[in-house]
């Protein structure tokens, strides 16, 4: 898939309104990018494939129910930013909560969500620091192994509570590993951007 076919996969799913907000926020990652890493400088030519739609998917499986979400370090704002930017329209009693201990970047998050008139939560703190929140939903790309992914969320989760977590072409051995000190149902899903990445949804996480 290109990175024009990933830009109309991504059109054909939302407002002509919230792809004007990505379509802001696109540019404004890349003139940020000039001062902050905010993504790997290689993946800007393809930041609708890798970052914009790859970000969107997880959107798709939150649950109708959920009321709280929060996003674990959010960086340049993946997936947390682009999913508030589609609750915006589809689920505007949905509240997200992105949390990222780089300064430089939390500054970043809020200017973005200024600017696209998206209404988020930015906390620039450190995960394990911020108060246990009962979200409905905790996500992640990117950032830890799963299992110490699972030790993160544990304390967030809300009843029902679900986790979803971007992963690469290591996400079995992950989950063996993870398994060693955690129990969970776990959901594989097939990323939409890449063949070897997959979402992980977790339900009923509890220490094994």
């Amino acid at each position: 898939m290109t990175d024009d076919e990933a830009k109309a996969a991504l059109a054909a799913r939302v407002s002509r309104e919230t792809l004007g907000r990505l379509d802001l926020y696109a540019g404004l990652l890349v003139k940020w990018q000039a001062a902050i890493n905010l993504v790997s400088p290689t993946t800007l030519p393809q930041l609708w494939l890798r970052h914009m739609l790859d970000s969107a998917q997880v959107f798709d499986h939150v649950p109708d129910s959920a009321r709280r979400w929060i996003d674990f370090g959010s960086g340049g704002g993946f997936p947390g930013l682009v999913c508030a930017a589609i609750a915006a329209e589809k689920r505007p009693d949905l509240r997200i909560t992105l949390v990222e201990s780089d300064m430089r970047k939390g500054a970043f998050l809020r200017e973005a969500a200024r600017q696209m008139g998206v209404a988020v939560d930015v906390l620039t703190r450190r995960v394990e620091d911020v108060p246990p929140s009962r979200s409905d939903v905790v996500s992640a790309r990117a950032l830890a192994p799963l299992a110490t992914l699972c030790a993160y969320a544990m304390p967030h989760l809300g009843p029902d509570g679900i986790c979803l977590f971007q992963k690469g072409a290591r996400h079995a051995e992950e989950l063996e590993t993870a398994r060693q000190d955690w129990q969970m149902d776990v959901t594989t899903i097939p990323s939409v951007t890449d063949p070897d990445a997959v979402l992980l949804k977790l339900e009923n996480l509890r220490h094994a």
